[in-house]
């Protein structure tokens, strides 16, 4: 269980830190085409190569995790790249990270440590070709329930004449590339299990792709949140929807169930506790930060305030004494200037 859980975590370092390698190196090239010379320019870039062979490297890791242990342990381990995304930040970009930050970090990594010493080796339940379909047709459910509530805020926003996204717009982006994040993992888990169970062999590659296509499917509905929206609740919504729809995606469809024993049971539930709670403290920290910070303020100047009225009852007729001589001495020095410019 354990060299799964290290595969997740590496392979989740090299998703993120990949993709933040490829964002800098874009900086200075041009919009990616089928161009000879933007693909060379690409090519000869070692920022944008390096983040795209770590991003690449972390995908085959992370099929090779879940073909080593459950979805339901491997898919919230992987939101732990967050975490490892921050401590990169920091020391490699030189970004700031608060105390929010840390204790985000602290609790992703409780928690993965939670999970791995939780989970249980399991066997394999009988599976048959067509989950796939059930599968396809439960997201279906869920996408037109969630497109419908979508459309009915739009339509609200549009009476109201509001120009900003809806909180609950933004909520349900989040939801839908969660969901099909979460979606796309339990996919690739299936087509292992058939080639484990007998079938035939490309269901394999046909469930990557379907995987793959989840995947990207998803990076386009949070794109579109994130374009409009606030990215905090996006991010939010997807890094929980996308743990929430592997743990339980892979227990009613995979067949996967809890530990039997049950510490280790406990263990895995507060594990995964964990892992969610540090996930939202990294995503929404700066935000955190901002309304304790808005909080002490207001408390301090409240204090202030009760505490001034007693105080200046005591200093008014000591502080009057000062004032008015200064006034006078002034005043005098500017009678005597004047008229001896009169003189």
């Amino acid at each position: 269980m354990w060299e799964s859980i290290i595969l997740t975590v590496v392979a989740t370092a090299g998703n993120n830190i990949g993709k933040i390698l490829q964002k800098k190196g874009t900086v200075i090239l041009p919009p990616l085409s089928f161009k000879l010379k933007v693909i060379r320019a690409y090519a000869l870039n070692t920022t944008w190569v390096i983040g795209f062979l770590m991003d690449i490297f972390g995908a085959l890791l992370m099929l090779r995790a879940l073909a080593l242990a459950p979805v339901s342990v491997i898919q919230p381990v992987s939101g732990c790249g967050l975490a490892i995304l921050s401590v990169f930040s920091h020391f490699y970009l030189k970004e700031v990270m608060n105390i929010v930050d840390w204790v985000g970090i602290a609790m992703a990594g409780f928690g993965t440590i939670g999970v791995g010493a939780g989970g249980e080796e399991q066997e394999a339940a009988a599976l048959s070709i067509f989950h796939i379909p059930w599968l396809a047709s439960v997201v279906f459910i869920l996408f037109l329930l969630l497109n419908g509530w979508l459309r009915i805020c739009k339509r609200h926003r549009r009476e109201q004449e509001m120009m900003e996204y809806d909180v609950v717009e933004e909520i349900i982006y989040g939801l839908e590339s969660g969901i099909l994040f979460g979606m796309a993992s339990v996919i690739s888990k299936m087509g292992f299990l058939f080639l484990e169970q007998g079938f035939h062999k490309l269901l394999v590659p046909i469930c990557i792709m379907i995987s793959v296509c989840s995947s990207g499917t998803g990076f386009y509905y949070q794109t579109r949140g994130l374009k409009h929206g606030r990215a905090i609740v996006v991010s939010t919504c997807a890094a929980v929807a996308s743990i929430l729809t592997g743990v339980l995606a892979g227990m009613l469809a995979l067949g996967e169930r809890l530990p039997s024993a049950p510490y280790a049971r406990l263990l895995l539930l507060l594990g995964w506790l964990l892992i969610i709670f540090g996930v939202i403290l990294l995503v929404g920290s700066t935000k955190i930060v901002r309304i304790l910070r808005n909080f002490l303020q207001h408390h301090k100047s409240s204090a202030d305030k009760n505490y001034g009225p007693r105080r200046s009852g005591t200093s008014r007729i000591r502080e009057s004494s000062p004032t008015a001589v200064i006034q006078a001495a002034t005043l005098n020095q500017l009678l005597s200037s004047s008229s001896k410019e009169k003189a």
